[in-house]
């Protein structure tokens, strides 16, 4: 459907035509218990800069029933290819349309959710990018603010949240009404609405006269696991620091955090109305990682309520200046805020915010931080790693470059100036050029404007008394992948230096230079004539977004002794270096595996050690000698039994060794202590085998076809959740059969009846490595398929299935070849495209590394 895939032409031409007052929106949601459609009844005001002029709103729906504008019926029958035409404008107007909008089950629109536990109903909406049109009719682009005003008809009984306060429902019998206050003026896709028989707890932020009601919702079957009191920890944090640094009250009536089912993304900044995937209410044990996450993902959406909700970006190549501020501050607040209980979290960007930005800068759809998006299509894909990590990564750096108190100074005014309203990058700029008095454009044009990433290495050359002679940092502009855009560049970089000696087994810091590195080679005079360290590192604190390189003597002690470390923030920046070196070849896949077998026993910050636990696992299924890997795995498995039997009881390093033997586990006695510690016949002092854990073990015996389906079955008896149901259908998918495998991709490709979740978990069971052969032949299907699911499918659902599916563990020269000639034959739309495309550079990726580690393995 053309039609919903707005492009920013047709938004600049609407914005210049249209200005939009207010709307009133109406949703009869009594037929929720059945599903299908409901009724969705739009009024909306708006003026035009030109009379007589026509235009267009959006709708996504099964059905028009009626459209009045100007008290004039229009055609229902023109409403065609999801939007409305408007012709004859007057100078000021009003629009009513009624429709049947549908319940969705792919987190899209308004998505409908029947939990198994109690049989009730439950919904919500995800409406970014450009979703409310599935639920009610608008100008569906972020320039073209308005305030909201909701009236809902849902079940009596029922819990209803929106942007504005919940007013008390009025009515008798089976339904009842809520009518909300009109919001303040916002964008369409921060709207929302969340209905159902949600418990909540509630609480308030309270800060001299200012008092911001709070509440935490989520499903009475997970109300025993909900830890309200750590949620509201997080956020009072967030709002203590982030009214401070942005000296600009809360903009909101109050805050709500809605924990929903079947959520698409981590979270959604919905003004006032947060929602968040409800994994986060956590009912089994989990590491502090994960407890990190969730805080981080709470600070990002409140952050947003600022920067996005606040101020809105004018078109969505903006975009990364709501996410990437909104990740460099849920950063800054955790190191920064009193009584946070993660100071190290730039450590954690560092290990994984960074990894994640570095993978994005090396494919073929690697683009500029401010990045062009010409439509829709294209924005629905750039929600990536260069949009979040390397823009925050750029951020911090840019902090470094101007100061934090000139930073904030600037905006603080940009909050100030633009509150309400729609801006540009050069409106943030002009903020921070002000406050700070340095000119921007320069480094604008080198970070935000060009692709790609540098690589700095140490150039050090020794007298013969071993004191460095000369000491340089080299900077390289790789060339950029192969399809991708623009030139590779070098940049300027604020780094600092950091000298390490071995003390006692320890490597202590004993000095920090920090300097500004610009061009091929910055020459470093301070540490000429001085001793050479045990280990120079640059970019130490991790000030600068730059792959890193140690020098060969550096790197020898760093192989010997990575977890003498005193400090997490090095440790991580050396792992990501060796993980880097292995995914460009440079380092053997069987290096880093021994490496992380030398290392990870002294690494005491479990985010890293879950984050090396995950990249041995790809390294040795995908980066290592086809002819060698098992060897590896064996190993690798090995280990993994060592250390959890050697953990802590009750650690959380014993519930990772646990989950990681659980990925890799393959001799019958690794298999027969899963089955065990499943069974109740072998216990690990310590070790809690609970709902969550279970489910790891049983999806290892299910692929490995230690467990049929009376085991998956006797499971999902225990848990009759909905998490237990994706468990099952995810063991289901992963059993190694030709049958297991032909219904799990009937249930994906050939029918659109799963959910987005169950269909996650199908796709992810079906994927085995242990399974090449097994899964050879749907190679040709995937192709024969992909380009139907693209344009049939929605975008959540389409985007599981292009990316989930590809062949990426057929690593070979055929797999490149076969999807060669589909690009070359299918002609498929620029998003999909990319898609595939960015899981052709794996596959391209993984054989280069293969060779690199069948090279190491003949010498």
């Amino acid at each position: 459907m053309p039609g919903t895939n707005l492009t920013r032409e047709e938004a600049r031409t609407r914005a210049g035509l249209v200005r939009v007052d207010a709307y009133d929106i109406e949703l009869d949601l009594s037929t929720a218990r059945e599903g299908g459609t409901f009724r969705s009844t739009t009024v909306v005001r708006f003026s035009a800069t030109t009379p007589g002029a026509d235009s267009f709103i959006d709708l996504v729906a099964p059905s028009v029933e009626s459209i009045t504008l100007n008290g004039a019926p229009l055609d229902p029958a023109s409403f065609v290819d999801s939007r409305i035409p408007l012709p004859n404008l007057a100078a000021e107007n009003e629009l009513r349309v009624v429709a049947d909008c549908a319940y969705t089950n792919t987190g899209e629109g308004l998505h409908r959710f029947v939990d198994p536990v109690d049989g009730e109903t439950y919904l919500y909406t995800q409406f970014e990018v450009p979703d409310a049109r599935r639920v009610f009719a608008n100008f569906e682009q972020p320039d073209l603010k308005a305030s909201f005003a909701f009236t809902v008809t849902a079940p009596s009984g029922w819990v209803v949240v929106s942007n504005s306060p919940t007013p008390e429902p009025v009515g008798e019998g089976a339904t009842r009404v809520w009518k909300f206050e009109p919001t303040g003026r916002i964008s369409s896709y921060i709207t929302a609405l969340i209905a159902g028989p949600y418990v909540g707890v509630f609480d308030a932020y309270e800060n001299g006269e200012q008092r911001v009601p709070l509440g935490v919702y989520c499903r009475p079957s997970l109300r025993e696991f909900l830890d309200a009191e750590a949620i509201f920890e997080v956020t009072r944090q967030g709002f203590d620091y982030f009214q401070e640094k942005f000296d600009f009250p809360y903009p909101f009536a109050k805050y709500d955090q809605l924990f929903v089912p079947e959520f698409n993304a981590g979270a959604m900044e919905n003004a006032g109305a947060v929602t968040f995937r409800d994994q986060y209410v956590f009912r089994s044990k989990v590491t502090d990682a994960a407890y990190e996450a969730r805080a981080a993902t709470i600070l990002h959406e409140l952050a947003h309520m600022w920067f996005g909700n606040l101020v809105t970006m004018e078109w969505w190549n903006d975009l990364w200046l709501n996410e990437s501020f909104a990740t460099f501050a849920e950063a800054v607040c955790q190191a920064e805020a009193p009584g946070s209980k993660w100071p190290h979290s730039w450590t954690t960007f560092a290990n994984q915010m960074k990894t994640w930005a570095y993978r994005q800068d090396q494919l073929p759809s690697t683009h500029p931080i401010m990045a062009e998006i010409n439509d829709l299509e294209d924005v629905q894909v750039n929600f990536d790693g260069i949009t979040y990590a390397k823009g925050a990564s750029v951020l911090k750096q840019l902090v470094a470059y101007v100061g934090q108190d000139a930073f904030f100074q600037g905006v603080q005014a940009y909050f100030k100036h633009h509150a309400w309203g729609n801006t540009r990058l050069s409106d943030l700029l002009g903020a921070l050029e002000e406050a700070s008095g340095r000119d921007l454009k320069a480094w604008s044009k080198a970070w935000l404007e060009t692709a790609g990433i540098n690589v700095l290495r140490p150039s050090i050359t020794l007298n013969t008394d071993g004191e460095i002679e000369s000491f340089a940092v080299l900077q390289e502009a790789p060339a950029l992948p192969a399809g991708a855009k623009g030139e590779a560049v070098l940049r300027p970089h604020r780094i600092a230096i950091g000298l390490y000696e071995l003390v006692d087994g320890s490597l202590v810091r004993t000095e920090r230079i920090e300097l500004d590195v610009d061009g091929p080679r910055t020459e470093v005079p301070q540490l000429v004539g001085r001793h050479r360290p045990a280990v120079v590192l640059l970019n130490d604190d991790d000030l600068s977004y730059a792959k890193i390189r140690l020098d060969e003597d550096s790197m020898a002690v760093v192989t010997e002794n990575l977890g003498g470390f005193t400090e997490s923030l090095p440790r991580a920046l050396c792992w990501a270096s060796a993980w880097d070196m292995t995914r460009d070849g440079e380092l053997a896949a069987r290096d880093y595996l021994a490496l992380a077998l030398s290392g990870i026993g002294r690494e005491t910050d479990i985010g890293v050690v879950q984050s090396v636990q995950r990249q041995v696992k790809l390294a040795l299924d995908a980066y290592a000698d086809p002819d060698w890997s098992e060897q590896g795995l064996a190993r690798w498995a090995a280990a993994a039994e060592e250390h959890l039997r050697a953990a802590e009881p009750g650690s959380d390093h014993q519930l990772a060794w646990a989950r990681t033997l659980a990925s890799v586990a393959r001799t019958d006695g690794q298999l027969g202590l899963l089955a065990g510690l499943l069974d109740g016949s072998v216990e690990v002092k310590g070790l809690a085998v609970d709902t969550e854990l279970r489910w790891t073990l049983l999806a290892r015996l299910a692929a490995t076809g230690r467990a049929d389906e009376a085991e998956i079955a006797a499971e999902l008896e225990r848990d009759n959740t909905a998490a237990g149901q994706e468990h099952a259908a995810s063991c289901r998918a992963a059993r190694p059969t030709a049958e297991a495998k032909a219904e799990s991709w009937a249930a994906v490709v050939e029918s659109d009846k799963l959910t987005n979740y169950v269909q996650e978990a199908v796709i992810a069971g079906f994927q085995q490595t242990d399974q090449r052969e097994l899964l050879a032949p749907y190679t040709e299907k995937y192709f024969a398929a992909v380009k139907g699911i693209w344009e049939t499918r929605s975008h959540e659902i389409s985007q599981q299935i292009i990316v989930g599916l590809y062949p990426s563990i057929q690593v070979s020269e055929a797999t490149l070849e076969a999807t060669d000639a589909w690009l070359d034959s299918a002609e498929p739309a620029p998003a999909l495209r990319r898609q595939v495309v960015e899981a052709r550079a794996g596959i391209e990726r993984a054989l280069k590394a293969r060779a690199a580690d069948r090279a190491a393995g003949a010498r």
